[in-house]
């Protein structure tokens, strides 16, 4: 017998969905920048039409409906797989093969898939998210990198959404490709010195948008990223 569990309280905002609405914010030099950058990928039509998407973070494998929100999560290290929908929090876990019978473990491993996935995802999808609701986005500065780049930094924080938004993230955007070629994290708004500094560089057209992946002096990162059209929707339903 399927075992369909539901979260009683949801903690968490999901800064995903499956087509992008924005929520511009007063910065139109900001708002100008962000839709030139997202032009140069692949346009905000394409990416709506995206339906599948499938790439590795660290040692987790995901796979994602973007239309109805269904994720699986493979996470070989403890010998899990969770089936999560990221909009209502049903689903089921399996754990060594076997469908997980514990409710609380059950609810509390889908809460922490669905943080996975917010963290995983923003990872590969940051910008095309910049101006989704409850994203305050400004125009910082235009500087001029170490190896002669010229880039507009934009300053992205959180009012309300997420899993952490006290964080702060500084993204360079070249302005002559208009593409995001580095971003800065900063745990806290108010830091000095940011958490990390890293490159967002080797971006690929997969389907009809170009995304960042397997990047370039970087470890860390989405790697091995699929878009589909058509696939198996079971993937979401079954081990």
């Amino acid at each position: 017998m399927k075992t369909i569990y539901k979260a009683a309280v949801l903690i968490i905002t999901v800064l995903f969905s499956s087509t992008a609405v924005f929520a511009q914010t007063k910065d139109k030099k900001a708002n100008s920048i962000v839709q030139e950058m997202l032009t140069a990928m692949g346009g905000i039509k394409n990416y709506n039409a995206t339906h599948f998407i499938q790439w590795d973070f660290v040692n987790r494998k995901i796979f994602w409906d973007k239309w109805t929100g269904d994720v699986r999560i493979e996470n070989p290290i403890a010998k899990q797989v969770i089936l999560v929908n990221i909009n209502t929090l049903q689903g089921k876990v399996y754990e060594n093969g076997l469908l997980l019978n514990d409710d609380n473990k059950t609810i509390e491993l889908l809460v922490k898939a669905k943080n996975w996935w917010i963290n995983d995802s923003y990872w590969l999808l940051m910008p095309w998210k910049l101006q989704d609701s409850g994203v305050h986005l400004t125009f910082v500065k235009t500087d001029q990198l170490p190896n002669g780049k010229m880039v507009d930094i934009l300053q992205l924080t959180f009012n309300g959404v997420g899993v952490t938004p006290e964080n702060k993230y500084l993204v360079y955007v070249d302005k002559k490709e208009h593409l995001i070629i580095q971003w800065a994290y900063y745990q806290n708004f108010n830091d000095a010195e940011p958490k990390f500094l890293k490159p967002w560089n080797n971006y690929q057209k997969v389907g009809s948008i170009l995304l960042s992946f397997d990047r370039l002096n970087e470890d860390v990162g989405p790697k091995n990223v699929i878009v589909k059209s058509n696939f198996d929707a079971s993937i979401f339903t079954k081990l």
